[in-house]
């Protein structure tokens, strides 16, 4: 099972432009299953169901409670920003969690979509906490929240959560240790989440928040990974178990660079006992979009 998860970067610099490269590259990658953050909803078209539509996909979404924030910083209120997922198999169940606000960038949100793959459901989560570089105590309480709603919502089938997003917070954080719970107590006992990072082959490129991006260059900070898959442990060969994770998304397309974030694709098991090489050609069964 392919997985993605990537930041959008809303309707911000040459949009319809990187709307094109954004496809291009999800394209490439073919994969099952995406989480988006900062997707665009506007004069009844939804980025989301328009990839969607392109790739033959199935998807979800849900819209900011508190857009306000985006839209002061764009200067159009008819424009709405929320989460989506993307799913190769169709959306059975979904839900959304408002996460508690920041300090002026309320509206932020995790999504949850209960996928049904064959054989099984599989509980899928994306999410876009706080932002600002000071606000840890405030990404502490959305992960808090982020982790009761993967409890109530990750149900008894065989296939771990897969929790996706934009955390804005680097990886030796407080609020990234606390919502995987080992390295320090979990938000809910007994709860843990691995990075799927920690998985990577060493050396790795691994800035997801990368100043080589012009769009990212200006600002202030060193480039860092703030953007994560993490799913619950499994044994080697067992359903969910990481076998590869990468950059994607983190280079031009036909000169535009698709969003101020670079994606992460990451190849899960999908079945008992599956080994096989990471990211290598492989048939496709046929898809519906809805």
């Amino acid at each position: 099972m392919r997985v993605v998860t990537w930041n959008l970067w809303w309707r911000y610099g040459p949009w319809e432009a990187r709307q094109k490269a954004i496809l291009a590259v999800l394209r490439e990658f073919d994969p099952d299953v995406v989480g988006l953050q900062e997707v665009w909803d506007a004069e009844d078209v939804n980025l989301a169901a328009w990839l969607a539509s392109e790739l033959g996909m199935h998807w979800t979404w849900g819209a900011s409670h508190d857009p306000g924030f985006w839209q002061r910083r764009l200067g159009d209120t008819t424009v709405g920003i929320g989460n989506a997922v993307l799913s190769r198999w169709p959306v059975a169940e979904r839900a959304v969690l408002p996460l508690p606000p920041g300090d002026g960038d309320g509206g932020r949100l995790a999504l949850y979509a209960g996928l049904d793959a064959p054989g099984y459901r599989v509980p899928f989560f994306t999410v876009h906490l706080s932002s600002a570089t000071e606000a840890s105590a405030v990404r502490c309480q959305q992960v808090t929240a982020l982790a009761e709603f993967v409890a109530e919502h990750r149900g008894e089938g065989p296939f771990p959560p897969v929790v996706t997003g934009d955390f804005n917070a680097w990886p030796d954080s407080d609020e990234v240790r606390l919502f995987g719970g080992y390295r320090t107590a979990p938000a809910v006992p007994g709860q843990v989440l691995m990075d799927a990072w920690d998985f990577a082959e060493p050396g790795t490129p691994s800035a997801t928040w990368d100043l080589r991006n012009p769009y990212v260059a200006g600002t202030f900070g060193p480039s860092v990974r703030v953007d994560y898959v993490f799913v619950a442990p499994t044994g080697k060969g067992g359903l969910g178990h990481v076998r590869g994770v990468r950059r994607a998304g983190d280079g031009p397309v036909g000169g535009v660079w698709p969003t101020d974030h670079a994606a992460v694709v990451v190849e899960l098991s999908d079945e008992l006992g599956a080994e096989s090489a990471w990211f290598t050609a492989r048939p496709r069964p046929g898809r519906s979009g809805s």
